[in-house]
């Protein structure tokens, strides 16, 4: 029925949480920073639905702790494009070494 281990879908949420990790804490601009906070926010829906389907009891509160995180995820996307509207209206740049304080 099913030909994919639960192990390669762990394997696959590891890789994608790890290149998140290092985007958030290596790159200067915060577009790339919020893209990578993505990344790692999907690499935690892979292993909820994974183990939701393919682990010791499976059920379906897995996949319904998804539908929670991605709207969180959206909502993230969403506010974090406008604060960074913002700043680099007043600031115009996008580098967060350069935001560190609240006035300018």
């Amino acid at each position: 029925m099913n030909s994919v281990p639960l192990s390669a879908y762990l394997v696959l949420a590891l890789i994608l949480f790890c290149i998140g990790l290092y985007g958030a804490l290596t790159k200067r601009n915060a577009v790339i920073v919020l893209i990578s906070i993505e990344l790692m926010l999907n690499a935690v829906n892979i292993n909820l639905v994974a183990f939701s389907k393919l682990g010791t009891a499976p059920s379906i509160s897995g996949q319904i702790f998804t539908l929670f995180t991605i709207t969180v995820a959206a909502v993230e996307a969403a506010v974090g494009l406008a604060i960074l509207m913002s700043l680099y209206n007043r600031r115009k740049t996008v580098n967060v070494d350069e935001m560190d304080q609240l006035k300018h």
